[in-house]
């Protein structure tokens, strides 16, 4: 699956990787609904790590489209909530 981080660019990161990655996607949005800002913070910016640590960097100039768009790691908690489906950022 091609994945974008608003702002960085994109990686390619294997299905088999989701089911990590939903555990901190399921933290995330538990922080967001109880207001915990800085809980938010911290697990976003792990979230982001995991995907930078799983996939692999497609070229600046590669023009794939993006099955996945996870906010930059500046976002804020409204932001993030406007993102968000039923799943969360992370289907699945």
């Amino acid at each position: 699956m091609i994945v974008r981080i608003m702002g960085e660019g994109q990686v390619q990161l294997d299905d088999s990787h989701f089911v990590e990655l939903n555990k901190l996607d399921d933290e995330l949005l538990e922080e967001m609904e109880s207001g915990d800002s800085a809980g938010f913070r911290s697990t976003l910016h792990a979230l982001l790590a995991k995907v930078r640590e799983l996939g692999r960097p497609l070229p600046d100039d590669a023009l794939e489209p993006s099955e996945l768009i996870l906010p930059a790691p500046d976002a804020s908690l409204e932001e993030v909530r406007q993102m968000l489906s039923d799943d969360g950022l992370i289907p699945g």
